[in-house]
């Protein structure tokens, strides 16, 4: 039964998360809480793992998640179940996109769909901001302002945003920096 709901969820998600993997964070967040299959922490580590890995990253971050529901098994069920909207939809849109690509309408609904695909990439940055700049759990018990932000996270995250800028290399060395940071800083 697990197999058929990962599907199911995951066929959901790959029809509706338009505009890449990032897209699909917002609807993996409302699945965390829909089935308790994952946590909005474990979700920010998806979104680690995905992005140093090869692929996609939706596809990666259904197969990660369907592993963390079911299995193996389930990280394959997960992983058809989101690329299989995208199949139907290409061979229908290939089939009939060439005919109406000028078409007024078209141009209309692509200028549309931008705006869209930029407010679902931003409510995920949101969300992965929420899990690593801030802690509403500790803030909640406490009430004090200086337990709402983790400031080492804070200052790590600045000083990797400015090198980024100033320093133009390969997303992977930033990545595997930031782990051994991590490990050695404890963050």
């Amino acid at each position: 039964m697990i197999y058929l709901l990962l599907y199911i969820e995951f066929f959901k998600i790959g029809l509706f998360a338009v505009g890449g993997g990032l897209a699909t964070l917002p609807f993996l967040y409302q699945l965390s809480l829909k089935t308790g299959w994952f946590t909005t922490h474990q979700l920010a580590d998806m979104v680690a793992v995905s992005e140093i890995t090869p692929g996609p990253l939706g596809i990666n971050m259904a197969t990660f998640s369907g592993f963390n529901a079911g299995g193996i098994l389930g990280g394959i069920v997960a992983t058809l179940g989101i690329v299989t909207p995208s199949v139907i939809v290409i061979i229908i849109v290939a089939g009939i996109l060439n005919k109406f690509i000028k078409n007024k309408y078209v141009a209309d609904a692509f200028t549309g769909l931008r705006p869209a695909v930029c407010a679902l990439i931003t409510i995920a940055v949101w969300e992965i901001v929420k899990v690593s700049v801030f802690d509403f759990e500790l803030y909640e018990q406490t009430s004090s302002i200086k337990d709402l932000f983790l400031l080492k996270n804070i200052l790590f995250m600045i000083i990797l945003f400015v090198l980024m800028r100033k320093i133009r290399l390969h997303p992977i060395v930033y990545i595997g920096l930031s782990a051994v940071a991590g490990i050695f800083i404890n963050f």
